[in-house]
C-alpha cells in the first residue's frame, strides 16, 4: 500500500496521522475512505472500528470491503 505523504521518520517508523485529521483530506491518498463523510475525524473512525492507527483502519476497511464484494458474486 503506498504511503502517500506519510513518510518514514529518521528512526524508520511511519509518522502517525493526527486524530483530528478530516477524512476529506485523506481521501486523495486513501480511496477506501471515500464512503465516509468528509467531515468525519480520523479519531472517530479509529474509535468506531476499534483500532489505534490509520494503517490498522485501512487494513480493516480493505478486508471488510473485499468480504462484501465476494459475497455479492
Amino acid at each position: 500500500m503506498p504511503l502517500g505523504k506519510h513518510k518514514k521518520t529518521n528512526e524508520g517508523t511511519i509518522r502517525k496521522e493526527r486524530g483530528d485529521s478530516l477524512v476529506k483530506n485523506l481521501k486523495q491518498d486513501y480511496p477506501v475512505l471515500g464512503k465516509f463523510d468528509g467531515r468525519t475525524k480520523l479519531e472517530t473512525l479509529r474509535d468506531r472500528y476499534g483500532v489505534d492507527s490509520l494503517d490498522q483502519l485501512l487494513k480493516k476497511l480493505k478486508k471488510k470491503y473485499e468480504t462484501q464484494r465476494q459475497q455479492t458474486f
